[in-house]
């Protein structure tokens, strides 16, 4: 019985002795000549695929900085109209988006108090003549002792005072529109016109016919486009890529293709609560289907630092990550890391450690470089 025991026991260790041993041998995987990072072609494969090798150059490309923006005007383009003096509004024509030029009669009011003033001017007028009169009269009396000083002297203060008095009955007269030198008894006019001090267009009509104007109400608002300009929104971190005299490409979601040149003409210097500045832009050709609130987009070229530039295709996206092929030498290349750029044109920028422009990339077919890799990893 002993015998039995032991003759099981050396059986058991050989086996267990043995078992660790098989499974690490059927465990292992089968091993290539080529690492994870690298992969080996032959002459006939590389022209099979079409593998183009060359050397990554320095460049600069410019970017295209796209920002959001509407068509504003500044304050002193705005023109808002009133009156300053109260009245009926007896005519007008106006409709909102009617052009106007410089001297157009826009309305027309009428009022009592445009008849005063008109006689208040005239009688004024005819007092200055007579006081004018009687002070040349005084003085000649004064000359020959037959008028005292003071009668001479009432009757200079009487004109002046009358004098002062048309000139300034003159300046009302002017202000509402009427000019005094036509003015006569048989050219009083009831109604005075009001006329646009510029060539532009009606944004807002904000009376109607027979209503009380006061001078407080603003009657019409016109807008010179003229000075017209682009305002963008630009955030913090792009805001130092952005500098005086930049052309701006601008142009509408509806119509992309039509592009209206503009130049940067000022850089706002405070921030809002989005981190957000304003730039205004101004057209190099005004046009007339610009109008204030339309919305814009606005093109801006950026010029970067000069960096490593490849073929677009010569960068691998695998996993999120991107990467180039250096090549080691008798049909052998090694997958490298890199962070994109900017690319434009067929050509991406990118930046790595340990390639230069002496470095040996694959710059045409990369995926096929790519594929081949992966099928021999599997």
């Amino acid at each position: 019985m002993n015998k039995y025991i032991v003759l099981i026991g050396m059986i058991l260790l050989s086996a267990c002795g043995q078992s660790p041993q098989q499974d690490k041998e059927r465990e292992a995987p089968t091993t290539n000549s080529n690492t994870p990072e690298t992969v080996s072609f032959s002459p006939a494969q590389l022209a099979s695929a079409g593998i183009e090798v060359g050397n990554p150059t320095m460049q600069s490309i410019n970017n295209m900085l796209v920002l959001q923006g509407k068509i504003d005007v500044p304050p002193q383009s705005i023109i808002s109209l009133s009156f300053p003096l109260g009245g009926y509004l007896k005519s007008t024509r106006l409709l909102p988006g009617a052009p106007v030029r410089k001297g157009q009669v826009l309305a027309e009011l009428e009022d009592m108090q445009f008849i005063q003033l008109q006689q208040d001017y005239l009688v004024a007028k005819e007092r200055l003549v007579l006081a004018q009169a009687e002070y040349n009269r005084q003085r000649d009396l004064n000359a020959s002792k037959a008028s005292s000083d003071k009668v001479m002297q009432q009757a200079k203060a009487e004109m002046e005072t009358q004098r002062i008095l048309v000139k300034s009955l003159a300046q009302k007269l002017q202000v509402i529109g009427i000019s005094p030198s036509n003015l006569s008894p048989d050219h009083i006019s009831r109604t005075v016109s009001i006329t646009s001090p510029i060539n532009g267009y009606v944004s807002k009509v904000n009376v109607t016919i027979g209503k009380y104007t006061s001078p407080a109400d603003v009657l019409f608002e016109l807008i010179d486009p003229r000075d017209i300009h682009l305002m963008l929104h630009v955030f913090e971190q792009d805001l130092q890529s952005i500098s005086i005299g930049q052309e701006v490409m601008a142009y509408t979601n509806n119509n992309p293709d039509e592009k209206i040149p503009a130049e940067v003409i000022l850089i706002g210097k405070s921030l809002d609560d989005n981190r957000i500045a304003e730039v205004h832009c101004h057209f190099k050709q005004y046009k007339p289907e610009l109008v204030p609130g339309m919305f814009m987009n606005g093109a801006v070229a950026i010029t970067e630092q000069n960096a490593l530039t490849v073929p677009e295709a010569a960068i691998v996206r695998w996993e999120n990550k991107f990467y180039v092929f250096k090549e080691m030498g008798q049909g052998r290349f090694q997958m490298l890391p890199v962070l994109p750029g900017i690319s434009k044109d067929g050509l991406q920028q990118f930046t790595a450690s340990g390639i230069d422009t002496s470095t040996r990339l694959v710059l045409k077919n990369a995926y096929s470089v790519l594929m081949k890799m992966k099928n021999t990893e599997e």
